[in-house]
């Protein structure tokens, strides 16, 4: 039996760094071939700390890298999609590229150019952030009411999954918290922030008026491998939320 194939889009990212760390933690007695995607040149600490590893560059707004995939690579088991323009400053100044990116057309797309499509599992990272926010604790059947664009996009990228895809699970994450990557990310990671105040003795103002649930990182990653172990051993998955 040939090796089962995972592909991480968005593998440079914060989550995505993680899940390669994860993975290769356990192809020593979980063998599968591991793959990842980047928009810009993964850096050359990450190239070193996995380099049995595909990387591969993809436009997710085009397609375009998607094919070399297909050719080096070949059809996935198992996508874990982190891939998001996920400052929601960033998607208030511009919406478009909020869902370009947000909403994975051209992945599906491209899912579904292979003859057996339908045995490829997508696992997409969402957010709480669909929510309103007026309470904690949303369930799975609390209606998703999003107040910014990233949000919106958020639940739109749910949307279109649930539509055009038939084996996914959906994971609405919250704040994400944890040690810095292999590579350290350039956006503000939640500890390593306060750690920095602290330090300096800096005076901030946060949020006081919405709830979240932040969510330990390798906590996140433990979740997504055991999904996969279970769709590899035949389970079927449902839609699931982190909460």
């Amino acid at each position: 039996m040939s090796a089962k194939k995972v592909l991480v889009v968005g593998g440079t990212g914060y989550l995505g760094q993680h899940l390669l760390q994860g993975f290769s933690e356990i192809q020593a007695t979980t063998p599968f071939a591991l793959a990842f995607t980047y928009n810009s040149f993964p850096p050359r600490p990450l190239l070193l700390a996995f380099p049995t590893s595909f990387a591969f560059h993809v436009d997710l707004k085009t397609g375009l890298g998607f094919d070399s995939i297909s050719q080096q690579f070949g059809q996935p088991d198992v996508v874990v999609n982190c891939a998001a323009l996920s400052v929601p400053r960033a998607c208030e100044n511009d919406p478009d590229a909020a869902i370009s990116i947000n909403v994975p057309s051209s992945l599906v797309n491209w899912l579904s150019s292979f003859a057996h499509s339908d045995n490829t599992l997508l696992i997409h990272l969402s957010t709480d952030q669909v929510y309103e926010g007026v309470k904690s604790f949303y369930k799975e059947e609390d209606e998703a009411l999003p107040v910014n664009v990233y949000g919106k996009s958020k639940v739109a990228a749910e949307q279109f999954i649930s539509e055009k895809w038939s084996n996914f699970a959906i994971l609405r994450s919250s704040i994400i918290f944890g040690p810095q990557t292999v590579s350290p990310v350039p956006k503000s990671l939640p500890i390593q922030w306060i750690d920095g105040v602290l330090s300096k003795g800096d005076k901030v103002e946060s949020f006081y008026d919405e709830y979240r649930c932040p969510i330990y990182v390798k906590d996140v990653v433990a979740i997504i491998r055991t999904s996969i172990e279970k769709w590899l051993s035949g389970m079927n998955l449902l839609s699931v939320h982190l909460r």
